[in-house]
């Protein structure tokens, strides 16, 4: 009786729920108010292409690749940015339509530098896929004359190729309103229009708290991640040093998404990694887990002396309440940037990759008998945010992506999934304290609210972990 009880409320619920019918491309469909065109076509089974739309960032109407007819009127309309209303009529596609999506992309096509093959995007571009969506092989139009500029590689984390920008906003949008950073920015109109930076100046001279949410968001090369992978290689073919990295359990679900498969696909398993990073020639790995695990046990302790302290210094530490860390070095740029006040909160212990490069790699040199100098230390990340370490030592210590692991195998003839797997024992995470006492925030938005609170004196936590 229960079981027919919930359906009763569920159509009742569904009732509640105001409704519009429509047609698109002659098909009859019944959507939520308030449906963009762009999710009504989807369940139309219709697909619209798009550039500057993303399902993370708010509706944009930028580029108007998806633009189409509503009712036969002949302003169209970006199905990213408008809703559906009862009884219209929509047409995604005609001769019309298919046109001026095309244009918009010889267009964009005119003002980009012609390098696909030697592109980190290549194959995975937007606008790439666009023009093989439209057959386009030659623009009509006049290329830019414009000389070319040199990409800028940013606090080797991130490079931006700025002749290569669509001008869509996304990096933009990403920046100010979801991370609320706004190291990004937009200047001019018209054909001067473009996404720069505050007074044109580097990331790494502004607020950049290097999340690497820019480079996700990008449809093009504008804004990638730093490539590593030559310093690496020539670590592994320099017979006069060792090359050792650390690896988690989840950088599989990444390689995995990289090659194309499911997370979770156990397609390509950590074991597999292993075995693959011992065949590139890499020396010794180690479980992620334990720089980890360490990296919150002194993180813990150091909370136990800040309590104990009652606020006081301890030598040169502060040790103000409530404690602030993260594992990327980019939480500590945001706030000393934007709540410079509260700096003293911060944590004085080190990020799992500085431990890494510092601990793990001074106990393999000692156990191998070798100087840690002729030692490169390489951590596989799952977030581009882990690549930024200000200060890391010299050329020695290296931080690679999915996407550049994924490169190196790649390039080293290497059928991961037919590989026989390694192993290693994971360890357990360790110990954090009162979890009732430790707030975890993702993202610097949220982060904000909480900080916000901590100046007004209304935070209740004592330790406040942001994630970026």
């Amino acid at each position: 009786m229960s079981h027919h009880k919930h359906d009763t409320n569920t159509e009742k619920d569904m009732d509640l729920i105001k409704t519009v019918n429509l047609t698109i491309d002659g098909v009859h469909i019944t959507v939520p108010e308030g449906t963009r065109i762009l999710e009504a076509a989807k369940k139309a089974n219709v697909h619209i292409p798009t550039l500057c739309e993303h399902p993370d960032l708010c509706k944009r109407a930028v580029c108007r690749i998806c633009v189409v007819e509503c009712d036969g009127r002949g302003k169209l309309a970006a199905a990213c940015a408008n809703d559906v209303w009862e009884g219209v009529s929509i047409v995604t596609n005609n001769q019309r339509i298919q046109n001026i999506r095309k244009t918009i992309v010889e267009l964009l096509l005119a003002n980009h530098p012609q390098d696909c093959l030697s592109c980190i995007r290549n194959k995975k571009c937007e606008l790439q896929s666009l023009a093989e969506t439209f057959g386009i092989r030659e623009t009509t139009f006049a290329r830019s004359a414009a000389a070319p500029r040199p990409a800028q590689i940013e606090s080797e984390t991130i490079v931006r190729n700025m002749d290569k920008c669509v001008k869509c906003g996304r990096c933009v949008e990403m920046c100010q309103e979801v991370q609320t950073v706004r190291a990004i920015n937009t200047a001019h109109r018209s054909k001067d229009y473009e996404i720069v930076t505050p007074y044109r100046q580097s990331l790494g001279k502004g607020a950049c708290t290097f999340c690497g949410q820019c480079a996700a968001v990008c449809p093009v090369g504008a804004i990638y991640e730093h490539d590593q992978t030559a310093e690496v290689w020539a670590s592994i073919n320099n017979s006069e040093r060792h090359t050792i990295a650390q690896i988690s359990p989840d950088f599989a679900d990444a390689l995995n998404s990289e090659f194309g498969f499911a997370a979770g696909s156990g397609r390509i398993t950590i074991g597999k990694i292993l075995t693959a990073v011992m065949r590139l020639g890499f020396d010794a790995f180690f479980d992620a887990n334990t720089a980890a695990n360490e990296c919150r046990s002194e993180w813990n302790d150091e909370l136990q002396q800040r309590i104990k302290s009652g606020g006081k210094l301890q030598g040169n530490l502060h040790s103000k309440l409530p404690m602030i860390t993260g594992y990327s070095a980019g939480v500590a740029n945001f706030v000393k940037n934007f709540y410079p006040d509260l700096a003293d909160h911060l944590s004085a212990g080190k990020t799992p990759r500085q431990i890494f490069a510092d601990s793990t790699r001074a106990d393999y040199a000692q156990n191998a008998g070798i100087d840690s100098a002729n030692v490169t230390s390489v951590s596989f990340i799952t977030s581009l945010s882990e690549k930024y370490a200000p200060g890391s030592r010299d050329k020695t210590d290296f931080a690679l992506t999915a996407g550049e692991f994924a490169a190196m195998i790649k390039l080293a003839g290497i059928d991961i999934e037919t590989l026989p797997e390694e192993h290693f024992d994971f360890t357990d995470a360790a110990n954090c304290g009162n979890s009732a006492n430790r707030e975890i925030v993702h993202g610097f938005a949220q982060a904000r609210k909480v900080l916000d609170a901590v100046r007004r004196g209304e935070c209740k936590s004592q330790w406040i972990e942001i994630i970026s």
